[in-house]
């Protein structure tokens, strides 16, 4: 089922007791989690969400960040009368997990960080940069091969996902316009370590020990609660590229309610 509001567009699915935000990488869309879906949507009320700027949600007037995207989705969950979530993000999507938790703590269950954004300046702005602008196949391809660890062969799933996408008149612009401010100077803004120490809710992060695009030395120095799990020889794309650790940690997160129908 779709149901937008607040001109936010999120795809849900399961009935469980417990709401589970999943919030997508820069460039993606909701679709980056179908493979997920299914198994996360028997132990939980599922929210797959569009970020502002992307895809479904690509009018949406707040979409110049990940800021604007955590009060973005924070006001959908208002419209939506969901008071308590848990949320999972990748890389952008990370980031804006965080932003939601430190601008309302009592309003998330759990995170689980993949890749996030945020955690350190250091960003391959150009990489980033060429894939906002990549309009055809290969390119995109090319890219989403770039961002992966060795010898990881790109879903064409990814690719032709994208690239429907991008043939939405404004998308390939809008990110363009997204990528620019997210690596202004070649470097990304940082989410202040004090305010992440000071989270309270349960908080796992993935990453992947050859991430070409968020270096895995970000990880390093995390608030003492946080839990890591690093993936040995995965790149950026970890939905795709350990899908099974991603899967683990955040049925881990729900809890022992996971199973519950409400």
């Amino acid at each position: 089922m779709t149901i937008p509001s607040s001109r936010l567009h999120a795809q849900e699915a399961g009935s469980g007791r417990q709401a589970l935000l999943l919030l997508h990488g820069f460039g993606g869309s909701g679709a980056d989690w179908a493979g997920l879906v299914p198994r996360l949507s028997e132990a939980a009320h599922v929210l797959v969400y569009d970020l502002p700027g992307h895809g479904g949600s690509l009018d949406h007037p707040g979409s110049g960040g990940a800021r604007n995207a955590a009060r973005a989705i924070l006001a959908d969950l208002d419209a939506r009368g969901i008071e308590h979530a848990h949320v999972a993000g990748h890389s952008m999507g990370g980031a804006v997990a965080a932003l939601m938790a430190i601008a309302a703590p009592e309003r998330i269950a759990s995170l689980t960080l993949l890749a996030p954004g945020g955690f350190g300046e250091e960003i391959a702005a150009t990489l980033l940069r060429r894939y906002a602008a990549a309009a055809g196949a290969e390119d995109i391809r090319a890219c989403l091969a770039e961002m992966s660890g060795p010898g990881h062969e790109v879903p064409e799933r990814s690719v032709e996902e994208r690239l429907a996408a991008r043939q939405r008149p404004g998308q390939t612009a809008r990110l363009v316009e997204i990528a620019s401010a997210m690596t202004r100077d070649g470097r990304q803004g940082m989410i202040p370590r004090e305010l992440l120490a000071g989270l309270k809710m349960p908080v796992s992060v993935l990453w992947g020990t050859l991430d070409p695009v968020l270096p895995p030395g970000q990880a390093a120095d995390l608030p003492p609660a946080f839990r890591l799990r690093r993936i040995p020889g995965a790149g950026h794309m970890l939905i795709d590229e350990a899908p099974g650790a991603v899967m683990e940690t955040i049925l881990a997160a729900l809890g022992p309610e996971r199973g519950d129908i409400g």
